[in-house]
């Protein structure tokens, strides 16, 4: 029999505000968590919803571009080498707004975290919504709690495999529809799933789906509370960045301790001697998904998902006694209450300030980026050898590597000119002074300037957009001869 992986590495002290940890080298029993009703259940299946719904139907959903460009709203077009989400279009060259991305998610997580800790994890994480929903179908087929522990040991009949037949390919039906999802935001939705329904989509593809499918099929259905304790890095963050202001979830132990019947309870109280709320009815530890025992303190694989909170006070609403000795509260104001002193909400403290301010100015510059690019774009390089040649009528004559982006959905015609230089001329190797550029394409063009300068001088590449008279610039020097580079 294995040993269960709620054993602590200490015992509980409540002085001691530490995050728990499972003893290394413990091989846990697998949790059963029991069903449970309640407003955080409630809350976890309105989530769960919000997120499948997003996850299924966002591939679906069209967005109109123009002609001979994708419609599909959100799309990682890899053959044009494209991110498409709605209004915004990434190139490969912009690849920092993605790098500001996870800037920007890392500094919401860690807000969040400081604000409700792990409550990403219990609720949103797809870790989370895909166990929620393979937990479902185990239940509707094999029973709650109680009957699916009854079920582990007792002999095979045909009606036990027939259960476990069901739920299996139940689960492998949500996980192939899960590996068939995500590769739908890599193509036009509707085309591929029609190529993968009659076999005609490519092996890359299927490959995918398999890939996912497996994945999804083993930690959610096997592996489920071992990915949130040991598999997944963010509970191991949480020892750097646990928050003791945090509104967490977490046991009123000067309430529920010392801990007894509803009969011992009645006794000590009518003898005049202390008696908690906490019956020791179990429920907190039966509902929890990840199988810790929230009354031994703060615990570092608690997903914060209010499970237990619903438990706790179902059993306080039969007992007629209030709600809350399971609850969502800051260790600090648990600390507090020890010492007979009344609790105080600091959602708004320096740390939560600092890092929403953050969050606001890191989204605000990407979206002024965002907003104030062009859909063209001249990049320039200068030539290394030779930098500078000396022409026969006196005047020096610089190469450079010229690169326009056109960005937009159809073909445009551009305009090079040089600005800096006094009777400077521009020739365009193989090209005259307009240029075409394909649309969603880029070209590179061979350019010589020649000036009579005798000073290394900044000069400014323009191409001017002769549709919409937009021009783009970029800078560059000129060089003479006797200056070098």
């Amino acid at each position: 029999m294995f040993t269960s992986m709620t054993t602590l590495d200490i015992s509980f002290k409540p002085e001691r505000a530490h995050l728990r940890r499972p003893k290394r080298g413990v091989i846990a029993e697998r949790v059963v968590p029991q069903a449970v009703r309640g407003r955080y259940r409630r809350l976890k299946w309105t989530a769960l919803t919000l997120c499948l719904a997003i996850y299924y139907i966002l591939p679906f959903i069209r967005w109109d571009r123009g002609p001979d460009q994708p419609g599909q709203a959100v799309l990682f077009d890899m053959s044009r080498g494209r991110l498409y989400a709605f209004f915004i279009e990434i190139w490969p060259q912009e690849v920092y707004y993605l790098t500001g991305l996870l800037v920007l998610a890392t500094l919401v997580l860690i807000w969040v975290n400081a604000v409700a800790g792990r409550v990403w994890c219990g609720y949103f994480c797809p870790q989370t919504v895909w166990t929620d929903l393979f937990l479902l179908v185990e239940r509707l087929i094999e029973g709650d709690r109680r009957e699916r522990l009854k079920k582990r040991g007792a002999p095979l009949t045909a009606r036990r495999v027939a259960e476990i037949g069901m739920k299996h390919a139940i689960w492998i039906l949500i996980a192939m529809a899960t590996g068939g999802a995500f590769v739908l935001y890599f193509a036009d939705a509707p085309t591929l799933l029609a190529e993968l329904a009659t076999g005609r989509a490519s092996p890359l593809a299927y490959g995918w789906v398999v890939i996912l499918t497996g994945t999804t099929y083993v930690l959610a259905g096997f592996a489920r509370e071992q990915v949130c304790t040991w598999m997944c890095p963010w509970p191991r963050l949480q020892g750097a960045i646990w928050d003791p202001e945090a509104l967490t979830v977490n046991y009123r132990d000067d309430r529920g301790e010392p801990r007894g019947s509803v009969k011992k309870a009645t006794e000590l109280r009518a003898k005049g001697e202390p008696a908690g709320d906490c019956v020791d009815c179990l429920q907190c530890v039966n509902v929890c998904p990840i199988g810790i025992d929230i009354r031994e303190g703060p615990n570092f694989a608690c997903i914060n998902c209010g499970l237990c909170v619903d438990a706790c006070d179902a059993t306080m609403s039969r007992l007629g006694r209030p709600r809350g000795l399971i609850d969502y509260e800051a260790w600090a104001n648990i600390e507090r209450a020890r010492r007979g002193e009344p609790a105080r909400r600091r959602a708004v403290r320096p740390k939560t300030v600092g890092l929403a301010l953050a969050i606001l100015a890191l989204a605000g510059l990407m979206g002024a980026s965002l907003g104030l690019r062009q859909d063209a774009k001249v990049a320039v390089i200068h030539d290394r050898n030779p930098v500078a040649v000396r022409l026969s009528d006196g005047r020096t004559r610089n190469g450079y590597t010229v690169r326009l982006y056109n960005k937009a959905g159809s073909e445009r015609a551009f305009a090079l000119a040089v600005n800096g230089l006094e009777d400077a001329s521009v020739e365009v190797v193989g090209d005259g002074a307009t240029v075409s550029v394909a649309s969603d394409a880029t070209r590179e063009l061979r350019v010589l300037v020649s000036a009579s300068a005798n000073e290394r001088q900044p000069v400014a590449f323009v191409a001017k957009d002769l549709e919409t008279g937009r021009a783009v610039t970029a800078l560059d020097t000129f060089i003479p001869v006797e200056g070098g580079r």
